[in-house]
C-alpha cells in the first residue's frame, strides 16, 4: 500500500437493520482525490448472501436507520463543500426527500417508535456568529469574553456560543406533492406563507448552556432521553448525566442517574429497553472528585425506568471495557455492547438480569451492530484483511461470523496487505508487553520502525492499520505494541504510569522491541526509527532524550511540555495534572521539552495548525530547542487540520504526511523499496497528480 492507495480504504458505517431481518443497510465511505473530501453512499446487505449493491448516489450519504415500522430509510446526506443534513426515503427505495437545513448540520438522529417523529442533534450558533448575520464575517464579529475552563474543543472550536441542542421533526409524507418555490409574480404576491422552505417544522427541544448528546425517545414515545452536563459544577469537573424531558417540549428536564449522594458518574449512550421497563447508559465511575478519568473503563448499567435511583452495575470495569461503542437494544429487554480486550473489539449481550455473554471475540474489532425483531443481529467488523465489512452473527459459521460483504476487495487486489503477527515479549521488569509485527516482503535485513499509539489510555488492535501497510510496503519492520498505561488490560495496567509517565510505558515498548529483534534474525537492530503521535509523540520525544539507539524519529502532534499544555490544550485544565502530577518539579521529571537538550535524534515534528487538543505551540517550542542545538530537524506544518489529521484530515492532506513521513525515512532510514530517489521520483508524480 502506498500513499496514493489511500482511495482504496472503505470505511463502513455503523449499520441499521430492516424490521424483517431480510437486509441491512450501511453506508461506505472512501477518500477521494479529485474532490479532496470523503464521498460515499448506502449500500443494501442482503442476509441471505445476495450481491450487495448502491442505493443512494449522494456526494456523501451517511448513518443510515431504518425507521421501525419499516416503511422509511433515513440518512445524513452532505452535498460537496456543504454541511451534513437529514433526508429520508420510502424504505423501498426511491427520492431522498430532504428534512432539515441546518447552518451548522445535523450530527445524530433516530426515530420515534411510532416512525411518525425524528430527533436529531445539530448546534445552534449564538446569533450574531457563524454567519448568522450577513457581512459580519468571522474576523468582524463581537469579542469572546471568557470565563471558565471549558470554552473550546478540538475539532470544533469555540463551543460556548454554538451548544448542541436536540430538535424533533414530524416526518413528511414521502410520497406527497413536491414543495414548488413560488416565483415570479406569486412570489411577488405573498401567496407563500413567510419562510416556508418545503421542509417540515422543527421544535427545538432543549435550550441549554451545555451539549445536549445523543437523544432518543423513549419506549413509549412520550420522552426524549439524553446526556448533558447541567449540574452547577459542570465548569470543574467531568461529570455528565442522563435527562428525560417530555417529547413536545414542555417541561423541566428530569435527571435520571448520579441520583445517589456519592455516585460521581460521567454518563453517555441512555437508551431504554423495547419494553420500556429499564434504563440503561454507559458509564465511567470518576470517584469522589468528579476528575479521576485516567485509565477508568466503562461498564453498562441498568435502572428500572419507574426508581432510576436504583441503578445496577451490570460490567465489572476491572475486565470489561465498553468504550468501543454505544448501546443496541436487542429483543425486549437486552442490549449489545461493545468491549475493547486485548487489541480486539468484541461483541457482548447483556440483560438486566445480570447476565453477559460474548457474540463475537478473536481478532477483529466489531465496530458496529444492528438487531432486529426477527433476532437477526448483523456486525460491522475491521480485520488484518479489511477497512470495514458486514458479517451476519451465524452460530454454524466459524467464529459466529457469517460474512456479507468484501468491501476491500480492491484493495487487496491492487495492493499488498501485509499480515499482522501477534507477540509478547518482556519488559525489563518480567512483565508481558503484548503487540503485534508487520513484516515487509523480501529478504532482509529490515530496518525497524517501532510505532507507538496515542491515548496513553488506547491501544493497537486487529483492525487493518494504513500507517503499518503504508511503512511495510516501503520496506520496513513496524513494531506496535500495548505498553502499561493502554487500554485493554485492565484499570491497573492503564493507571500504571499515573505521574509516572516515561517510566514503565518506556520500559515496556523497549523490552517488546529488544523481544523482537532478537525473535527475527532478518531485522536490522543497528537501524531503528521511532515514531508516534500525540501521547505517542510524547513518547517518541521521551525515549530519544534517554536512549540514543535510534537512528531518527518522528514527532508528531505530541504532548511535549505537561506545563504549557494546561493553559494551551483544549482539555489540559484536567488531563496534565491526572497524568503528571500538580508538583511543578516533578511534572518536569516527566517532561520531554524539559529533556531536550538531552536529544541527538534527528527528528522531524509534524503538527497540525488548528490543533486544539495538542496545540501547536507544543511543536513550535520544540522544534526551536531542538533547531538552537544544532539537531536536524524539520518541522511539518498541515494548515486547516486538527488534531485528527492521520485519520480524519483532508485525502490530500493525508497523503501528502504520508509521503513526507516517507522522504524522512529514506533520508536517515533507507529501506530497499524506500530510498532518496524513490522518494524524489514519488514528489515528481505527486507534482503532476497535483497538477
Amino acid at each position: 500500500m502506498k500513499p496514493s492507495d489511500l482511495d482504496l480504504l472503505n470505511a463502513v458505517s455503523d449499520p441499521t437493520i430492516h424490521p424483517d431481518g431480510g437486509r441491512a443497510v450501511v453506508a461506505v465511505q472512501r477518500a477521494d482525490f479529485s474532490a479532496d473530501a470523503y464521498v460515499g453512499q448506502l449500500w443494501n446487505v442482503y442476509l441471505d448472501g445476495g450481491a450487495p449493491h448502491r442505493i443512494t448516489r449522494g456526494f456523501n450519504d451517511a448513518a443510515p436507520s431504518f425507521s421501525p415500522d419499516g416503511q422509511t430509510l433515513a440518512f445524513l446526506r452532505t452535498v460537496q463543500g456543504g454541511r451534513p443534513q437529514l433526508f429520508a426515503m420510502p424504505a423501498g427505495g426511491g427520492e431522498p426527500v430532504q428534512l432539515t437545513d441546518r447552518r451548522l448540520g445535523v450530527s445524530w438522529f433516530r426515530f420515534s417508535p411510532d416512525s411518525t417523529r425524528i430527533v436529531f442533534s445539530s448546534r445552534e450558533p449564538e446569533p450574531g456568529r457563524y454567519g448568522t448575520v450577513d457581512g459580519v464575517v468571522p474576523g468582524a464579529e463581537d469579542p469572546r469574553l471568557i470565563t471558565t475552563f471549558n470554552y473550546r474543543a478540538n475539532g470544533a472550536g469555540y463551543t460556548r456560543d454554538k451548544w448542541v441542542q436536540a430538535f424533533v421533526l414530524t416526518l413528511p409524507g414521502l410520497a406527497d406533492e413536491p414543495f414548488i418555490k413560488p416565483e415570479g409574480r406569486a412570489a411577488a404576491g405573498g401567496s407563500a406563507a413567510p419562510g416556508a422552505n418545503g421542509l417540515p417544522d422543527v421544535l427545538q427541544l432543549t435550550d441549554y448552556d451545555a451539549d445536549v448528546l445523543n437523544p432518543v425517545f423513549s419506549a413509549d414515545g412520550l420522552r426524549v432521553i439524553f446526556t448533558a452536563a447541567l449540574h452547577p459544577e459542570s465548569d470543574t469537573d467531568l461529570v455528565t448525566d442522563a435527562y428525560g424531558i417530555s417529547s413536545d417540549g414542555t417541561g423541566e428536564p428530569q435527571r435520571l442517574s448520579n441520583l445517589g449522594t456519592s455516585s460521581r458518574l460521567s454518563v453517555s449512550c441512555p437508551v431504554q429497553s423495547s419494553d420500556g421497563a429499564w434504563l440503561y447508559y454507559l458509564a465511567q465511575d470518576l470517584t469522589e472528585t468528579g476528575l479521576d478519568f485516567l485509565a477508568r473503563n466503562t461498564a453498562l448499567y441498568a435502572a428500572p425506568v419507574q426508581d432510576p435511583s436504583s441503578p445496577v452495575q451490570l460490567t465489572d470495569p476491572e475486565t470489561i471495557d465498553l468504550a468501543g461503542g454505544g448501546i443496541i437494544p436487542d429483543g425486549q429487554d437486552s442490549v449489545l455492547v461493545f468491549n475493547l480486550s486485548r487489541g480486539s473489539g468484541e461483541l457482548l449481550r447483556a440483560s438486566a438480569r445480570g447476565t453477559v455473554s460474548t457474540l463475537v471475540s478473536g481478532p477483529r474489532v466489531v465496530t458496529g451492530a444492528a438487531a432486529a425483531a426477527s433476532g437477526a443481529v448483523v456486525v460491522v467488523f475491521t480485520d488484518a484483511d479489511t477497512a470495514g465489512d458486514v458479517a451476519a452473527i451465524d452460530p454454524t459459521a466459524p467464529e459466529n461470523l457469517r460474512p456479507l460483504t468484501d468491501f476491500s476487495a480492491e484493495l487487496r487486489s491492487r495492493t499488498v496487505v501485509s499480515a499482522l503477527h501477534e507477540e509478547t515479549h518482556p519488559s525489563a521488569d518480567g512483565y508481558p508487553v503484548h503487540g503485534w509485527v508487520v513484516l515487509p516482503e523480501g529478504e532482509g535485513p529490515h530496518p525497524v520502525l517501532l510505532n507507538i499509539h496515542g491515548g496513553p489510555f488506547s491501544q493497537y488492535g486487529w483492525g487493518l492499520f494504513d500507517e503499518a501497510q503504508a511503512y511495510a510496503a516501503a520496506g520496513y519492520a513496524v513494531v506496535m505494541c500495548n505498553p502499561r498505561g493502554s487500554s485493554g488490560y485492565g484499570q491497573a495496567h492503564g493507571r500504571s504510569i499515573k505521574e509516572a509517565m516515561g517510566t514503565l510505558d518506556l520500559q515496556d515498548v523497549l523490552g517488546f522491541l529488544e523481544g523482537v529483534l532478537a525473535a527475527h534474525a532478518d531485522l536490522d537492530a543497528e537501524r531503528l526509527g521511532v515514531m508516534g503521535g500525540s501521547y505517542g509523540g510524547y513518547l517518541t520525544a521521551w525515549a530519544i532524550a534517554q536512549d540514543h539507539r535510534f537512528t531518527a524519529a518522528i514527532v508528531e502532534r505530541g504532548f511535549l511540555d505537561p506545563l504549557s499544555f494546561v493553559g494551551s490544550s483544549d482539555i489540559g485544565w484536567f488531563f496534565s495534572e491526572a497524568y503528571t502530577g500538580a508538583d511543578p518539579d516533578h511534572v518536569l521529571t516527566q517532561s520531554p521539552f524539559a529533556q531536550v537538550h538531552k536529544v541527538r535524534t534527528p527528528a522531524l515534528v509534524i503538527h497540525s495548525e488548528e490543533d486544539l487538543r495538542c496545540p501547536v505551540e507544543q511543536a513550535q517550542r520544540y522544534y526551536t530547542a531542538l533547531k538552537l542545538r544544532n539537531v536536524p530537524t524539520e518541522l511539518l506544518l498541515f494548515p486547516g487540520e486538527n488534531h485528527e489529521l492521520s485519520r480524519a484530515g483532508t485525502p490530500w492532506h493525508r497523503r501528502q504526511r504520508f509521503e513526507h513521513i516517507l522522504r524522512w525515512w529514506a533520508r536517515w532510514l533507507p529501506s530497499a523499496a524506500n530510498t532518496s530517489e524513490e522518494s524524489a521520483a514519488d514528489d515528481a508524480e505527486r507534482a503532476t497528480v497535483g497538477a
